[in-house]
């Protein structure tokens, strides 16, 4: 029958039938809460701080909804909700962060937060100048006793 085929000679059924069997593949479920931290970036602390209230509340809502027996979609936005709230605290954390370490750039003394990590030897360990500076006796010795230089003739 000539009604049933498509342009490429597949019957319609059998084209029906791989897109239901692939669609699970690239079906992604739509999500309204998410947050991004890049849009997070732009804003200032206070726009931050009462976002981060209005997805407290909404998260103390879904968790009544789901003591009440609510519906599945508000069962698994409780996720998201969760994840949008600490993508905020992580927004204003750096940007609080990036404050202080341009606050303490030349400073002699920086938090220990700030302070490299590297290894407890090398942070214990003695600075260049420390490893440089040499004694008076140490200088005295240098002065009279020059390390000699000489030259070999070939």
């Amino acid at each position: 029958d000539q009604y049933s085929k498509t342009e490429f000679g597949n019957t319609v059924s059998s084209v029906l039938f791989y897109f239901l069997s692939y669609w699970r593949l690239f079906w992604r479920p739509i999500i309204m809460g998410k947050v991004k931290c890049s849009e997070l970036r732009g804003k200032k602390k206070e726009e931050l701080l009462k976002q981060l209230e209005d997805l407290k509340q909404e998260l103390a809502a879904l968790r009544v909804a789901k003591v009440t027996g609510g519906a599945a979609n508000k069962l698994s936005k409780i996720r998201t909700v969760r994840k949008s709230i600490a993508r905020v605290y992580i927004v204003i954390h750096q940007t609080q962060k990036e404050n202080l370490r341009k606050f303490y750039t030349g400073k002699k003394l920086k938090p220990l937060d700030l302070r490299y990590k590297k290894t407890r030897a090398i942070r214990k360990g003695l600075t260049k100048h420390e490893l440089s500076l040499r004694t008076r006796k140490e200088m005295r010795r240098m002065k009279r006793w020059p390390s000699r230089k000489f030259a070999v003739q070939a």
